[in-house]
């Protein structure tokens, strides 16, 4: 069993626009726009980072905003929920902030002990909101959210799978352990872990595969301190019989991806370097910044990405 790994590292997702996508994440959320990038696969397209103040990992909600792309459709082999931590006593005030926002398909319930607040993104993304006791995680509180109300960062996220099973044993092996079962989810923690600690799984055998478009989660990505610490991780998964990708560099951080059993897209990123290594804290997301590889399209990307 691998101990390398210490909870997610952000999660990544597509919209349909990016200023709807930003405002979405900015304005309503109170998420602080960390890093405005582009695809290094599709460069005439944004990737925008939200997240804490320096984009903590654990705390990185990232989207690929293609123009115009269809609605993704919903299904097993997928990352259905992504769920934020907010402190104690704070739904009452989220469901409020969220419905004078217009986001009126709100629905609280409780899963595993914790009061949850359900509710959708822009592109029907799903989202929820969990009354943590006691993260002492810093919150973001510079777009109008107090410190009282603000999101930690992850708390968890859930996957949609036709049989958890053979996933849940790739999650044990990368360090999670089960923590609890109710009406039909699986409950995986890492221990040790950086806050975004929780893995939930549902299986839903009855359920078609989701067609990934708008509103779906491309990938999420696991947290390793370090290079090192991911070249141990991602030679144990490919002796146990994984395709697992060389080292890409994201120039906020190093990845590896591979897919899993269940059909989710896995990577594992490192905490280095993070996204102020081109930029002042104080100045995150607000300019600009290009892969080497694409910085001869500065003057043609400027002129033609949608304004933010």
């Amino acid at each position: 069993m691998l101990n390398q790994i210490k909870g997610l590292h952000h999660v990544t997702s597509m919209a349909a626009n990016a200023k709807t996508n930003n405002n979405f994440f900015t304005d309503t959320l109170g998420l602080r726009r960390v890093k405005k990038t582009v695809n290094f696969d599709a460069p005439d397209v944004y990737h925008l980072y939200y997240g804490d103040e320096v984009g903590t990992p654990g705390s990185v909600m990232t989207y690929f905003p293609f123009p115009h792309i269809a609605r993704g459709r919903p299904g097993t082999g997928e990352v259905g929920t992504t769920v934020f931590s907010v402190p104690q006593g704070s739904l009452t005030y989220w469901g409020n902030r969220l419905a004078a926002k217009g986001n009126l398909e709100l629905k609280v319930d409780e899963a595993f002990g914790e009061k949850r607040l359900n509710f959708f993104g822009p592109d029907g993304d799903g989202f929820a909101l969990v009354e943590v006791k006691d993260d002492d995680r810093a919150a973001w509180t510079g777009n109008g959210v107090d410190a009282d109300h603000a999101i930690r960062g992850f708390h968890s996220a859930t996957m949609r799978l036709r049989d958890e099973g053979a996933t849940a044993e790739l999650l044990k092996f990368m360090g999670y352990e089960e923590v609890d079962r109710a009406d039909g989810v699986v409950r995986l923690g890492i221990p040790g872990g950086n806050g975004a600690d929780f893995i939930d799984l549902e299986t839903m055998p009855n359920i078609a595969r989701a067609n990934l478009g708008a509103g779906s989660v491309h990938h999420i990505a696991f947290a390793v301190e370090n290079r090192e610490k991911q070249l141990e991780v991602r030679k144990a998964l490919m002796d146990t019989g994984y395709q697992v990708t060389p080292v890409i560099d994201r120039d906020y951080f190093w990845a590896i991806y591979f897919r899993t059993p269940g059909g989710v897209l896995f990577e594992i990123a490192t905490n280095e370097p993070g996204f102020d290594r081109d930029e002042d804290t104080a100045y995150l997301g607000e300019a600009l910044k290009l892969p080497t590889q694409h910085a001869h399209l500065r003057s043609y990307l400027e002129e033609h990405l949608e304004k933010l």
